[in-house]
């Protein structure tokens, strides 16, 4: 009971030295759910679809020929748009000059949350470093309210979610 009772202390402090009292209420509640889940956050359940800033999903490939294709869907002054682009080339790595296929897509309430409803029950934990995997990705990462700049890689709740979104995002793709 005492190590209960001294770890609920530590967490209050820790929350009031990190966050004056002007600090947002959803600030403090995803830091206190980073603290509680072991740094490991659910979408829909730890991160509201308003906190949701910034999303990466990068497949990035050196085969021959190289293969690059990104879907991003963030907020810009209170509006929400899906960004694509695809990159072609004979050489690795390609770069922003081999984007062969781009665009935005200003994205309505309703297109928003069917994103949102996607990668909800996914889990987003604190960023590895993947040097040694070399592989193609995906390469997931959501920014949201609170995250610190440590807490952003991204994993989808299950295969048939992915594949989803990405159908979803070739859709608001082909309806450009």
């Amino acid at each position: 009971m005492m190590k209960v009772l001294s770890g609920v202390i530590a967490l209050v402090l820790f929350v009031f030295v990190l966050f004056p009292s002007g600090a947002e209420a959803g600030t403090v509640k995803n830091t206190i759910n980073l603290f509680l889940n072991n740094g490991v956050m659910t979408v829909g359940a730890d991160i509201a679809q308003e906190d949701i800033t910034d999303f990466y999903f990068t497949y990035d490939s050196s085969t021959n020929p190289p293969f690059f294709q990104r879907y991003r869907f963030y907020e810009d002054n209170g509006a929400h748009w899906f960004y694509h682009e695809k990159r072609e080339g004979r050489h690795w790595p390609l770069r922003e000059k081999d984007i062969t296929v781009s665009g935005s897509v200003k994205l309505t309430d309703e297109q928003w949350a069917a994103f949102f409803d996607l990668v909800k029950g996914g889990k987003v934990e604190k960023r590895k470093e993947h040097t040694e995997s070399g592989g193609r990705g995906p390469w997931l990462f959501l920014y949201w309210k609170g995250d610190r700049g440590k807490y952003q890689e991204f994993a989808f709740s299950s295969w048939g979610a992915q594949k989803a979104f990405e159908e979803y995002c070739i859709k608001l793709k082909d309806a450009q």
